[in-house]
């Protein structure tokens, strides 16, 4: 299997995620436990990885993390200001 990366990167949502989360003052493990509440079962670690392009972000987890952030899954992938 190809992984593929985008500019080094395998997401392009991962400093937005940390922008939102640290806006909201919210710890990896706070917007973890939030993401399992929403039925997404992540861990501290995983929301690490996103943040830092070495990990997929999946479709729905971009809607949920839009939803528990507070932002748009449109300003998650960077096509919003």
């Amino acid at each position: 299997m190809k992984i593929y990366d985008y500019h080094g990167k395998k997401n392009v949502s991962g400093d937005r995620i940390r922008e939102a989360r640290l806006k909201r003052r919210l710890t990896q493990e706070d917007l973890a436990a939030k993401l399992q509440i929403e039925g997404v079962i992540m861990e501290r670690d995983s929301v690490s990885r996103m943040e830092i392009g070495t990990r997929f972000v999946t479709d729905y987890e971009s809607m949920v993390l839009s939803k528990v952030l507070g932002v748009s899954t449109q300003w998650l992938v960077g096509l919003e200001e």
